[in-house]
Parts: C-alpha cells; structure tokens; sequence
C-alpha cells in the first residue's frame, strides 16, 4: 500500500466548496468518512493547553471521551493531548463511559507545567552555538510531564483513539505526524513503530516561529518504509528533518480528523491579532506582525469552512465548533453557564506563551474551556447526546470566567 492509500496520509491539495481541507487534482474521489468521533485541539500555548483541559472534563462527563476515536492535535493542544494518551491506561472507564482518574492522572499534572515559564530561558539557551530552544523545551516537558516515555507508550489504537501530534516539515512543507504506528509525512514516507521520544515529538508540535523553531532531528533512513509512492524518500529528507510548529500548516490540527471520521468535535484556543497603532517598522519584527495576520486569516477561513460543512446538505460531517473567543449567548441554550463576554475575551488575550499563569487564571481558563464546549455539544450534537443534562457545576466553584 502506497502513503497515497492510507487516508491518514491523504495530501491536502484539492479545494472543494463548504471544505476545511484538501485534495490532489485527479486524485480519487474523497471517500464518505467512516462513523466515529475525533476530537481537534488547537494550539495557543499555555493559554491553548489549559483550555483545553475544560474542554476534556466536560467531554467526560458526557461520556464522550471514551468514545473519541481519534484525538489530533498542535502545538499547546499537543501537550494536553499527549498528557491523555499516555496517561489513558490508568483511567478506569465506567459502563457510562466516565473516566475516573481524569483529574489526578492528566488535569493536576497539566496544571503543575501551567504554572512553570518554560519558554523564556530556552530561547536564551537557544541562542548559544549548537543548541537550540526546541530542545530545551523538550528537556522541560520531559521532567515535567513525559519522563522517558516514547510514541510506543500512547495507547494501542484498537483499544483507545489514535493520538495523532502534528507538526510542520519545513523540508517537505506539509504536516508531519507522530503517531504509535508511524511518523513522517506522505512525500518524506513512515517510520513504522516509532521508538521517539514523546517529549521531542511534543516540543516539535510546538516550536512556534520565531523563537521556538525549528526542532531538528537526526534520523535513520533505513528506517523508512521503503515506499516508491513517496517522492522525497531520500537523504537529506530522511536522515535530518527540520520541523516546525504543526499550526504552521494546520492551525486547528483539523486534517488528519476530517479525511477519516464522520463526527468532528474543534475545540479552538486560538488568538486573535490585535489592533497596533505604531506597528514596527524593522525587518524582523514587521515581518512577524505580518506572519501573524496571515495565520489569522488562515484560521478565520478555516473556521468558517468548518461551520458551512457541518451545515452542508451532504451530510458527510457532523459535530460543533467551540473557541476561546466564542461568545456563549450565540448558542442560545436558557441554561448554559454565565460568562460574561468582557471577562472570557480577556482570556482569549492571553498572550501565546509558554509561560507560568497562576492559580486563579488556570482555574478561569478551565472553566471557561467547559462552559462553551458544553454549549456547543448540547446545542449542534445532540444526536450523539441523548438529553444531555446540563452541567451540575463549575469544575473550580471559585473561580469563574
């Protein structure tokens, strides 16, 4: 079977109308996505990290998270995504499809990193003659939350979702995946049963530009699969690999998701660029301002792309969008949570950091990421919950939005 068969490998080329992603001109005809449930986690940081983890504990209340087939995620939602998938064996799933353990095994430790700045002294190591600041951040996910686990201690598949942590080939310039079955990318090829570090995998997912990126890898190219299918199955494309954040070129970790599964669940942390009166007017830093309104642009696209899908007379997807810059009232639920929108918009202000938030703003971030993924679920995926009982309470009581 050839990376162009696989439809975790499908390459994103052909645009078609009310689609979030795409397909190669003349390539076969998109296939009707298989039944199952996938869960897209944005990135943003620590701010995306967080949030995400209000998202996941209202996920399980509703007994979906046991029935996730797929989680695929970038950067910040990386780590959080990573954190479950390694911590998925010690949850004990009742017959209603709740995990017990969530909060001990994946919330508190998340948390703990939350409250650790990681970025600032990578960036200042980084600097210095062969280093870089992506492996420093994998050093620190490493202590933090990973130790010296490997892609081979995510949960077996059939068992469990497929963890999918993406990243950007800068080489090849498109995603490429960690998985426990494979990683590479459908024109470099796979490495089947990976052995890699989850830490690097998670610092590569999240080397933001400019100061994080790139995370550069030296490879064996013996180890690809032979594939004649994939064009850049050579050196140097095999042996060194130049990565870079994955919402580089998926800003929502959306793909891999919607090429395969019917249902799609989006939970987005993702910022919105803000207004400058005195933009700069130097080389590198306009050059980054203008960076930034390009994945804007790209993200509020995709975005939109996504709803008109879900709202498309074919019926090839359903599920919801929730983010972080949502306005709760726009779902129009009598009883969703109260959270005043001047108060969530400033957590969608936070900057994209990978530095330490203290308690309280954890705790509203959390909530927040709960609130509006239990109003979207409730208002546009009702067919997948029964009579869905709103939320009893908040997770932190003291600390609303």
């Amino acid at each position: 079977m050839s990376a162009t068969d696989d439809p975790l490998l499908l390459p994103p080329e052909r645009v078609t109308v009310s689609q979030p992603v795409r397909f190669l001109p003349g390539e076969k005809k998109q296939p009707v996505p298989k039944p199952g449930m996938a869960l897209c986690l944005s990135g943003g940081g620590y701010r995306a990290m967080v949030f995400h983890l209000g998202a996941l504990i209202r996920l399980n209340e509703l007994g979906l998270l046991g029935r996730l087939a797929r989680i695929s995620s970038v950067s910040g939602g990386s780590i959080t995504a990573a954190m479950l998938g390694l911590k998925w064996g010690k949850l004990r799933f009742r017959k209603d499809g709740f995990a017990e353990g969530l909060m001990a095994e994946v919330i508190d430790p998340v948390r703990k990193l939350a409250g650790v700045t990681i970025d600032a002294g990578a960036v200042l190591i980084g600097a210095l003659p062969v280093k870089t600041a992506s492996k420093q951040i994998a050093k620190s996910y490493a202590k933090h939350l990973f130790g010296d686990a490997t892609l081979q201690d995510l949960p077996f598949p059939k068992k469990a979702p497929l963890f999918v942590i993406n990243a950007t080939n800068v080489q090849s310039g498109v995603l490429w995946r960690f998985t426990r079955p494979y990683m590479g990318d459908y024109l470099v090829g796979r490495i089947m049963r990976p052995k890699f570090s989850l830490a690097d995998a998670v610092a590569a997912s999240s080397a933001f530009p400019p100061v994080l990126s790139p995370a550069i890898f030296e490879l064996d190219s013996s180890l690809f699969k032979k594939d004649p299918g994939c064009p850049l199955q050579r050196e140097p494309f095999t042996s060194r690999v130049v990565l870079s954040d994955g919402g580089v070129y998926d800003n929502l970790g959306l793909e891999t998701a919607w090429k395969s599964l019917r249902t799609v669940f989006v939970s987005d942390a993702g910022a919105k660029i803000a207004p400058e009166d005195e933009p700069k007017e130097d080389w590198a830093r306009h050059a980054y301002r203008v960076l930034d309104m390009v994945d804007n642009q790209v993200r509020s696209l995709r975005k939109r792309q996504i709803i008109e899908a879900f709202k498309s007379d074919t019926k090839l997807h359903d599920g919801t969008y929730w983010g972080i810059r949502t306005a709760i009232a726009h779902y129009r639920l009598s009883n969703a949570l109260p959270c005043p929108p001047d108060r969530t918009a400033d957590l969608a202000r936070i900057p994209t950091r990978l530095k330490a938030m203290n308690d309280k703003l954890q705790e509203r971030l959390i909530n927040w990421g709960y609130a509006v993924c239990d109003a979207a679920l409730r208002k546009h995926a009702a067919d997948h919950l029964p009579k869905p009982p709103p939320p009893r309470a908040w997770p932190y009581p003291q600390s609303v939005p």
